[in-house]
């Protein structure tokens, strides 16, 4: 009895060698760190609002910059918050999407899951490079601000416009554009228009009304940068025009300063495709009392072919969702921009 007693514990001993054996030689997953896997992606969809001086309220370029935030960031992007992108995936596709992919967003939550370590030195990337000037590089012209105004601490600013000569002494075709604010902590947005010569020009107006004489040429907003125009196409600014900025300050509990300027890069030649900026407006609706949703439409009829290039779309604090639809002359009809919930501060 004890013989085979001695045996069944050797076999068992022999099994729990064979099985312990086995345990210590299977693979771990690789260790996610700052340097290796959440670095690039930081610096691909994030560091271009979040790095000084820019809108962002924190820089995430070091590791000593974003483990404080390690937490929040992976709140913000598991609920898709960050980087602000509000259009439907499922409708089109568009250049400047800066959504971070499943595989993005899982590799974060497993990053701070297991403490947001740094990881090696010699693992970080690069820092990405960032122009301090323009992005469109030199502007053949820059045009700026009269002079500066202040932001309060504090409050609500209206919407301001202000007015700037050209001194065109001839037409000037566009091929780039940027909108540079002086202090973009404070900036929302800005939208620039030409306002023709010889038209009087009072400046202010409804928001979003184009006045006589004046053409949208473009706006800036918190995370986007200057326009490069597709081959072959231009803007056309007539001589002796102004440029009026409208802008958009938001404080931030600090009186500062600001004094935005444009700067224009010159086609070489007259464009063979004219950009321009055209709408589907309505401003004259109202919202029953009490009513929970509300739609208003408006609609553009276009005469001729032609290539839409971007949307805007753009409400206020009580929009909720916006929709693009083309309807084409054989009745057919698509979908081209779904916006399911829109968000006033990020446009």
């Amino acid at each position: 009895m004890k013989k085979n007693l001695v045996h069944f514990c050797l076999a068992l001993c022999s099994l729990a060698l064979l099985v312990f054996a086995t345990a210590a030689t299977r693979p771990t997953a690789p260790k996610v760190t700052f340097t290796k896997d959440i670095a690039p992606i930081l610096y691909n969809k994030c560091a271009e609002c979040h790095r000084p001086g820019e809108i962002a309220p924190m820089s995430l370029l070091t590791y000593q910059e974003a483990r404080p935030w390690a937490k929040s960031i992976r709140e913000q992007v598991v609920a898709r918050q960050m980087p602000p992108w509000s259009a439907d995936p499922k409708v089109g596709q568009w250049a400047n999407d800066p959504r971070l992919t499943p595989a993005e967003i899982d590799m974060i939550s497993a990053w701070v899951e297991i403490g947001a370590p740094k990881g090696d030195d010699k693992d970080l990337p690069p820092a990405p490079k960032f122009t301090s000037g323009w992005t469109i590089g030199d502007p053949d012209v820059v045009l700026e601000m009269p002079e500066e105004y202040t932001v309060p601490a504090d409050g609500t600013v209206p919407y301001l416009y202000f007015s700037m000569p050209t001194n065109f002494t001839e037409d000037k075709w566009i091929q780039a554009m940027e909108i540079r604010p002086g202090n973009r902590s404070v900036v929302h947005h800005v939208i620039a228009y030409s306002q023709d010569p010889g038209v009087k020009d009072t400046a202010a107006g409804g928001e979003g009304e184009l006045r006589a004489g004046r053409t949208h040429l473009g706006g800036i907003t918190p995370n986007k940068t200057g326009i490069l125009y597709g081959k072959d196409m231009a803007r056309l600014i007539k001589k002796g025009s102004s440029i009026v900025f409208q802008m958009h300050y938001t404080t931030n509990g600090t009186a500062t300063k600001d004094r935005t300027k444009i700067g224009f890069v010159f086609a070489k030649e007259p464009g063979k495709k004219l950009l321009v900026t055209g709408n589907a407006m309505n401003v004259r609706f109202a919202i029953p009392a009490g009513a929970e949703n509300h739609e208003v439409v408006a609609s553009k009829t276009f005469n001729e072919d032609v290539l839409i290039t971007s949307f805007m779309p753009h409400m206020h604090v009580r929009g909720k969702s916006f929709k693009y639809t083309a309807v084409y002359p054989d009745g057919r009809s698509e979908v081209l921009l779904n916006i399911p919930n829109y968000d006033f501060n990020w446009q």
